[in-house]
């Protein structure tokens, strides 16, 4: 279950909005193997003058910070962001505009399901892909 921030600047519709978490979230059901249902994702959106970016990025720029448990491959980590920055291209960000981050922690620095140890609870599907 892993947490997602994707940061945007403001000035989309709530459609778009959607359609930007929809993207990252299916690229983690593609490429993570969670399940459909198994999200937490929020959009944080900012001001042109809340936000001081890299060189070279535009106003549709998109950071995209998850935070999961430890244990995915690199070739699982290399198949999500190449699967982010495909979606969001399809809503017309392109990939110079993605940055993606995976940020791990161990699985029991995770109070999960009523505040259970997150390595003590069967998820019913493999972190280790």
């Amino acid at each position: 279950m892993p947490l997602v921030a994707v940061s945007v600047f403001k000035g989309r519709s709530p459609e778009q909005k959607h359609a930007l978490l929809e993207a990252v979230h299916e690229a983690l059901v593609s490429a993570f193997g969670i399940p459909e249902p198994d999200r937490n994702i929020r959009l944080n959106e900012y001001a042109p003058g809340d936000w001081l970016l890299p060189p070279g990025k535009t106003e549709r720029y998109t950071l995209v910070e998850i935070h999961a448990f430890a244990g995915r491959s690199p070739e699982a980590k290399g198949a999500l962001y190449a699967r982010v920055v495909r979606n969001l291209g399809a809503l017309g960000v392109e990939p110079s505009d993605v940055f993606v981050i995976v940020v791990e922690q161990p699985r029991e620095n995770w109070g999960i399901r009523g505040g259970q140890r997150a390595d003590l609870v069967d998820l019913g599907y493999k972190v280790k892909v």
